[in-house]
């Protein structure tokens, strides 16, 4: 098993709830899905480095290239939509799926290392 999912909080959604500074410490060993929109990868909140980028209307499609068996966090600004997405991936039977709680916002006030572009 995977040391951040094993970390993870359950909720009821079948999902694990993990925290930004321990996402930072894995992000290189874990797939990182932001399900923002382009716009706001660009925006001041930035996005994670390696992030792959898949809004979450695209997140059910692009999931069809994912083995189901790998470890994935799913980011967003708040943790709303990718707590959303993370359920549907649950439901489509990924195994283990994780919310990074707070989002970007919590990253960012955690003051962890991201990547702003301009558009």
């Amino acid at each position: 098993m995977n040391a951040l999912y094993e970390s993870g909080v359950t909720n009821a959604a079948g999902y694990r709830d993990v925290l930004p500074a321990q996402v930072a410490a894995t992000c290189n060993e874990v797939h990182v899905v932001d399900v923002r929109e382009p716009h706001e990868l660009t925006g001041e909140l930035g996005h994670i480095l390696g992030v792959e980028h898949a809004p979450l209307a695209t997140v059910e499609a692009a999931a069809k290239s994912w083995s189901k068996d790998e470890v994935i966090v799913l980011v967003c600004r708040s943790g709303a939509r990718s707590g959303r997405a993370a359920a549907a991936l649950r439901a489509m039977g990924f195994r283990r799926v994780m919310n990074m709680a707070g989002g970007m916002l919590a990253w960012n006030e955690a003051k962890l290392p991201v990547e702003r572009t301009s558009a």
